[in-house]
């Protein structure tokens, strides 16, 4: 090989190598410049940014399973639960009151004993009714103050779902619409894992269902709401709550189911007797790369105060946390 051919090559080489390191550096650059989210993704989940901040605690302790209600004259009142994990517990419901939503002050007694996730809707007669969990099927209590609670006989909803064998029901939200209709959410609990590649942290299923009433005593069973048993909720739905969302764009509010799971909160939207696909919207976790966060944000209930919109939501072991929508 002459000396002119073999300077050629070495000139031609080192050409390529510098081509090389350019295009190394702008891909580089270009990832490092991408937007980064702090939601744990599932396959399938929203990319988007959330609008909820975090705040803060409201009611420490080992509470879940909070419901808000608008007492009017700009009072609101919360019910929680106490967590079934604390020794010596009787599943008791507590309340709480606030003008702003921040402040809430502890009312004395127990509302509720062997009940869980409280779920309450005022009647058009002024009284109170609770839907609540005994002994893995939803019962009902009725109250004149929201205060004091008398049981109703029989069952709202058993754990009889045609095509699925349940193991219990609960976790459920309520709904009065305009013309009468109580329309109820409610979680199915099946006794095994969702089959998956992913190492689960539970070894049951939760998914949704629906069903609807005249009297809010009587429910006809509709079948399936919400169905986790695919790669983005891989088999967990739970905490469900109705929530009439006010939008922009249309002059009736948009009905949405919110309900955790493992990344976070997620939200449905109810029109015409149809559930849409879950939009992810919330999380506290900071570890993007978690994507089964040890204390995501549990059990969703949502009020708007003030013209403000705030979520609370429960942090095992210690209490009832908020966020709120906006800036």
């Amino acid at each position: 090989m002459g000396p002119k051919r073999k300077l050629f090559l070495i000139a031609a080489g080192a050409l390529f190598l510098i081509v090389l390191a350019i295009v190394a550096f702008l891909l580089l650059g270009k990832n490092l410049n991408k937007p980064q989210t702090s939601f744990p993704q599932n396959k399938n989940s929203a990319q988007t940014e959330s609008k909820w901040q975090e705040r803060g605690v409201v009611v420490a302790g080992q509470y879940a399973d909070a419901e808000v209600v608008d007492l009017g004259n700009g009072q609101f009142r919360m019910y929680y639960s106490i967590e079934p994990e604390v020794p010596g517990n009787n599943l008791e419901v507590y309340s709480a009151v606030s003008k702003d939503g921040i402040n809430w002050t502890k009312e004395a007694g127990t509302r509720k004993r062997l009940a869980t996730f409280p779920d309450v809707v005022k009647l058009p007669s002024g009284q109170w009714r609770m839907y609540f969990q005994n002994g893995g099927v939803i019962k009902s209590a009725l109250s004149t103050d929201g205060l004091k609670w008398a049981d109703e006989a029989g069952t709202r909803i058993d754990k009889g779902q045609p095509g699925f064998d349940l193991d219990n029901v609960g976790a459920q939200s309520t709904i009065r619409l305009d013309d009468s209709t109580y329309i109820m959410v409610y979680r199915g609990t099946i006794n095994e894992p969702y089959a998956t590649k992913e190492k689960l942290p539970n070894q049951d299923m939760h998914i949704y269902f629906w069903a609807t009433s005249k009297d809010g005593l009587t429910f006809e069973k509709k079948g399936l709401a919400i169905d986790s048993r695919n790669e983005t909720l891989l088999g967990a739905a739970d905490g469900a709550e109705w929530v009439r969302w006010d939008t922009s764009t249309s002059s009736e509010p948009e009905l949405r189911v919110y309900f955790w799971s493992y990344a976070g909160v997620y939200r449905v939207t109810y029109n015409q007797r149809t559930f849409s696909k879950a939009v992810f919207d919330f999380t506290n976790n900071k570890d993007s790369m978690a994507k089964f966060p040890p204390n995501p944000p549990g059990d969703p209930t949502l009020a708007k105060i003030k013209d403000k919109w705030f979520m609370y939501y429960g942090q095992h072991g210690k209490g009832i946390y908020y966020a709120t929508y906006g800036n």
